[in-house]
C-alpha cells in the first residue's frame, strides 16, 4: 500500500517537526481502517506478522477531531 493512497488525519505540511514525514501519524485506509506511523516499541513482543509504534496522545487526539468523533 502507497502512502499516497492513504488519507493523513494528523501532522501539518511544513511543520518543522516533521521533516521528510518522519513525525507520528495516523492514516485511514480506503477500507476505513488505520495505519500509524511512530517510534518503534519494544514494550513487549508482537505476534508474529504484528508491529508496535509508539505515537503521543496529542497525535491520536488531532485523529480523533479530524474524523469528527
Amino acid at each position: 500500500m502507497a502512502r499516497e493512497s492513504l488519507t493523513r488525519l494528523t501532522g501539518k505540511a511544513g511543520d518543522p517537526e516533521c521533516k521528510s514525514n518522519d513525525c507520528p501519524n495516523v492514516y485511514r485506509t480506503a477500507r476505513g481502517s488505520f495505519v500509524v506511523q511512530g517510534d518503534v516499541s519494544t514494550a513487549f513482543d508482537a505476534p508474529d506478522g504484528e508491529g508496535l509504534v509508539e505515537i503521543p496522545e496529542e497525535t491520536l487526539r488531532e485523529a480523533v477531531r479530524a474524523l469528527g468523533w
